[in-house]
């Protein structure tokens, strides 16, 4: 029985224990509401919009620059998006704006995780014939190079078991917040690592995961949510991310099924976004809120030393795109300064 196998499947170290409880106590400082100016939350609350749908969608392998996400949704309501990486990024864009306004009257149920999927592809012109529909076909995760397929890493719940095993899983989402039993925590973890192994849908499984994080988060009272990107913490984890689904998805359905590894991972990035949300609070919004690639680059300017982006690239080994991305960040928020126009454009420590 599904339900059974969801609950066995959960073993809570000592360390998982301590880490869940340092997150309550931490949780517990948040008074954001009461501390920061409304003005201040509109603008994080459209700033993490922005970082969240361009980490959300650079993961499943968009290009687009925070930067040109922000210009882009900044001019939408005038234009339609022209690619695909336009078009996913208006789509997680508009979701996760839904979400953070509305989390409390959004149902976890399989009519409002169809319809989340559908606003999730509503832009996505080749996905219009199976947005907010389960799937139809299989949908193996895999290593594609070249157009082929070089290795299967996963093989997700056949078609014809996709409602019932989806069905399960919010019957036991639904019993687990009837009891109270476990941290939530725990059940967001357990219950969206299910959604992936499933993989109800044939395209936008992960971003909709991620969506439903920070759904389930806020209905489970972690406010600071909408102020402190989750996806970014992710996306600056990617190659944790995809092992530590791996490391869990190779005994699914299997006698030695154990969670352990998404759920600590899980753990460490939310324990990431509760500690930056309370330096959020303590007025440290600049640099102790970097992620760890934006410190390294940071790192490298010192006080009336210019840098192009290309000798950034070339000192940290950090791709041009994401040095691009990371130069933008850091711009907007006043640690470096812009010098000059075009090729001879540079940056200054401010």
């Amino acid at each position: 029985m599904l339900k059974n196998r969801l609950d066995k499947r959960i073993k809570l170290s000592n360390e998982l224990i301590m880490k869940l409880a340092k997150i309550d106590e931490l949780k517990g400082q948040w008074t954001g509401a009461l501390n920061l100016n409304p003005k201040i939350l509109h603008q994080l609350k459209k700033s993490v919009v922005i970082t969240s749908s361009a980490s959300s969608t650079r993961i499943e392998g968009s290009k687009m620059t925070d930067a040109e996400v922000e210009r882009f949704l900044r001019g939408i309501k005038q234009k339609t998006p022209k690619n695909r990486d336009e078009q996913e990024v208006a789509g997680y864009a508009d979701l996760l704006g839904r979400i953070f306004d509305n989390y409390r009257t959004l149902k976890i149920s399989e009519s409002g995780i169809l319809e989340l999927h559908k606003i999730l592809l509503a832009f996505s012109i080749k996905d219009k014939s199976h947005c907010g529909k389960y799937k139809n076909q299989d949908n193996t995760v895999a290593i594609v190079q070249g157009g082929k397929i070089k290795k299967i890493l996963f093989k997700p719940t056949p078609p014809y078991l996709v409602k019932k095993e989806m069905d399960d899983s919010l019957e036991w989402l639904k019993e687990r917040e009837r009891k109270q039993d476990l941290h939530p925590l725990v059940i967001i973890a357990n219950f969206i690592f299910e959604f992936l192994a499933v993989h109800p849908f044939i395209d936008g499984n992960g971003r909709l995961s991620r969506a439903l994080i920070n759904l389930m988060m806020l209905q489970f009272g972690y406010n600071f949510v909408p102020y402190i990107s989750l996806e970014e913490i992710i996306e600056d984890k990617q190659s944790e991310y995809y092992l530590s689904l791996r490391q869990t998805q190779k005994n699914h359905k299997t006698k030695n099924e154990n969670i352990t590894p998404w759920l600590e991972f899980f753990v460490e990035v939310v324990l990431k976004q509760t500690e930056k949300a309370l330096e959020l609070l303590a007025g440290n919004k600049n640099e102790k809120l970097l992620s760890e690639l934006q410190k390294k680059v940071y790192s490298i300017f010192k006080v009336g030393k210019e840098l192009k982006v290309s000798e950034i690239h070339k000192r940290t080994k950090i791709s041009l795109a994401t040095v691009k991305q990371i130069v933008a960040k850091l711009t907007e928020l006043k640690l470096i300064e812009k010098m000059g126009q075009g090729r001879a454009t540079r940056y200054i420590k401010k």
